[in-house]
């Protein structure tokens, strides 16, 4: 930064609102922080969303905002667990897909079938695509890595009542968008 602060003074900023100290946090630690990431998950493109995603975070919870020593050393870790929950999340994904793939079926069926569920997968994937950031985090976390509801939030650092609402609101927006491919059985919670 071009005016050093302590890191308290930083947080006590972020806390009020400072779009200027936020802007200069960005600047300072966005470059640096993309080449951690990218160490871990090898992708440009998803190494710059993971910090994003950790930025946005913070702007989002800067009220609340809890950064007890280096403000350098907090971005660094925050960083490393949302790269390390995307390649879970990835790993769920894949073993469902390696799952799927090993289902036997008899072949007659088997080419029908497989189409059709590439195509409920490919609207599955939209749909999840189109919810917003905070419903879909929250929605994968619940469905694919197979989190409680208290899990979430805590993770997350929001409430239990938040988690309830966005997945509430997730899964009305997936039953909307996917009417056409689902059965009328209703999606439950685990909370």
């Amino acid at each position: 930064m071009n005016v050093e602060f302590s890191d308290s003074a930083v947080v006590k900023m972020l806390r009020e609102g400072s779009e200027q100290v936020f802007g200069q946090v960005f600047k300072t630690w966005f470059k640096p922080l993309h080449a951690y990431a990218f160490t871990i998950l090898r992708d440009d493109a998803v190494a710059e969303e993971m910090v994003q995603n950790v930025f946005f975070n913070i702007w989002k919870k800067r009220e609340r905002l809890e950064i007890n020593g280096a403000v350098k050393s907090y971005l660094y870790r925050a960083v490393h667990n949302e790269s390390l929950n995307y390649l879970k999340h990835q790993k769920v994904k894949a073993a469902y897909r390696v799952y799927y793939e090993q289902s036997p079926m008899p072949a007659s069926e088997s080419t029908d079938a497989r189409l059709r569920a590439k195509e409920l997968n490919d609207h599955i994937q939209k749909a999840l695509n189109e919810l917003p950031a905070q419903c879909r985090i929250i929605f994968q976390m619940s469905r694919f890595e197979e989190k409680k509801y208290r899990e979430i939030a805590e993770e997350l650092d929001i409430s239990v009542k938040t988690v309830e609402n966005q997945m509430g609101k997730a899964l009305r927006l997936m039953r909307t968008k996917l009417a056409g491919f689902l059965p009328d059985a209703p999606m439950k919670g685990n909370g």
